[in-house]
């Protein structure tokens, strides 16, 4: 199983610290709004690589933080006029609603800053006993100088860097690179006390102390959007390495970038969109789909056209997995030739290769179609098949990928109320039988009036709701 670090800009092969067990750790949401769709990119793939590393039978322990002290945060809750405390529960109630929405499976933590402040200071305190960061009035700052392989992440070279930081130089810094840990309380700022004087920790440090408190000092998987590979993971690595002498993660995973009808998201413009936005207007299974059909270190671009062809793709798979469960149920039929242990290992080698998400989901609709053939030739399958197809499915589309809910199904064929569908169907095979063709029209167009949708096969007839 091949990974690509960017710590070493090449694939390699996964070997977990202590396996079968996998430590993960993602850079989740500053929650002061609602995230946006090229955020909802980022954590759908890191839940489609923690299904598939749970789907090769790793124990995974999944950590994904929500900052809730920053800037940003500060800044709008003193627009509303109201504490940082109540914007960020507001907008965590709003996350946790989405990814919800997204069908991702729930991190086993969502850690907070402000529940961190000890371990935060902790860490401090080390890098300063360390001579690696330096107190001024209040202010802590990382001295970048004294560690030795700053920029091995994004390949930076620090003079370089040196040149164009000097235009906002900080008279209080030895270094116009060296970052903030620890920022002096301001008014009408949260705050909280330490040896330093009230204040609160930068960025950086809260994800190293969050990260070492629930996964320990050296994790297997660290991954986030390909913006946070300079400044944030590249500090990060130089806190945490600093301040323990241990590697802080082993692989370093990165999310390219979502981009809107070809040019970069933006309010200005006016091609910003929340996750929430688009969940309201489209399946979230249509979604997953349209991520999964790239590379998730590639660039995305994000169209109406490009959404709604992963709808009809989603529909396919609906389509034939309503088939399948109508087909479990049949008590005769003949044994047919299907080689399904190829489609795991086509399916498992697209995964193994970098999670290769496009080509696994190739394999699928690969499946699809060659099962909607085998099911128009030949009628008399027994319920063995079915059940295998339902299987690979549920395994591969559901378990992993997330692009089919299995559930929704169950609720639809247990619902009561369709029950009147179900007798408009059969009333009009029974008039196609007395070759009645009129009133089978009409039923079918009464039936699209109230956006059922029928589909005629040899081996029967469907329904989907528009």
């Amino acid at each position: 199983m091949l990974v690509y670090n960017t710590l070493t800009n090449k694939k390699e092969e996964f070997k977990p610290i202590n396996p079968p067990n996998v430590s993960m750790y993602v850079c989740g949401p500053t929650i002061y709004d609602y995230f946006h769709i090229g955020n909802g990119r980022t954590f759908v793939m890191s839940d489609i690589i923690r299904r598939y590393l749970i789907y090769k039978g790793f124990d995974v322990k999944f950590v994904m933080n929500l900052t809730d002290v920053d800037d940003k945060i500060i800044r709008k809750a003193n627009e509303e006029n109201i504490s940082s405390a109540e914007l960020t529960l507001r907008y965590e109630a709003a996350f946790m609603d989405d990814i919800k929405k997204f069908k991702m499976k729930p991190a086993d933590v969502y850690p907070k800053a402000t529940a961190h402040m000890q371990e935060i200071k902790d860490i401090i305190a080390r890098l300063e006993d360390k001579g690696i960061a330096y107190n001024v009035d209040g202010n802590v700052f990382y001295d970048i100088g004294k560690f030795k392989e700053y920029g091995k992440l994004s390949g930076k070279n620090i003079d370089d860097l040196e040149v164009g930081a000097r235009i906002e130089i900080n008279d209080e810094k030895q270094n116009p690179l060296d970052f903030s840990v620890w920022k002096k309380s301001k008014a009408g700022e949260p705050y909280w006390e330490s040896k330093w004087g009230d204040g609160r920790p930068g960025w950086h440090i809260e994800c190293s102390a969050m990260s070492m408190k629930h996964l320990g000092e050296t994790i297997d998987i660290h991954a986030g959007g390909n913006d946070l590979i300079f400044p944030h993971h590249e500090n990060e690595i130089a806190q945490s390495e600093a301040a323990t002498g241990k590697d802080f993660a082993h692989y370093w995973m990165h999310f390219g970038f979502l981009n809107i009808d070809k040019q970069k998201m933006s309010k200005s413009l006016d091609n910003f969109f929340t996750a929430r936005d688009i969940l309201n207007q489209y399946p979230a299974e249509a979604l997953r789909l349209l991520f999964v059909q790239s590379h998730y270190r590639s660039p995305l671009n994000f169209s109406k056209e490009l959404i709604e062809s992963a709808q009809k793709g989603t529909e396919k798979l609906n389509n034939l997995t309503r088939l399948l469960l109508k087909g479990i149920t049949k008590t005769d039929g003949s044994a047919v030739e299907f080689n399904f242990d190829n489609k795991y290992k086509l399916f498992a080698e697209a995964m193994d290769d970098d999670f290769n998400t496009s080509q696994a989901a190739a394999v699928i609709f690969d499946f699809v179609r060659e099962l909607n053939k085998l099911l128009v030739d030949d009628e008399s399958i027994n319920s063995e098949f079915y059940k295998n197809a339902v299987k690979f499915l549920k395994a591969t589309a559901e378990d992993v990928l997330g692009i089919i809910d299995f559930s929704e199904f169950i609720i639809e064929e247990s619902n009561s109320d369709d029950d009147w569908i179900i007798k408009e169907i059969e009333k009009r095979t029974k008039v196609k039988a007395d070759r009645n063709w009129q009133l089978a029209d009409e039923i079918r167009n009464s039936l699209a009036n109230k956006g059922i949708i029928l589909e005629d096969s040899k081996s029967g007839t469907t329904y989907k709701k528009k």
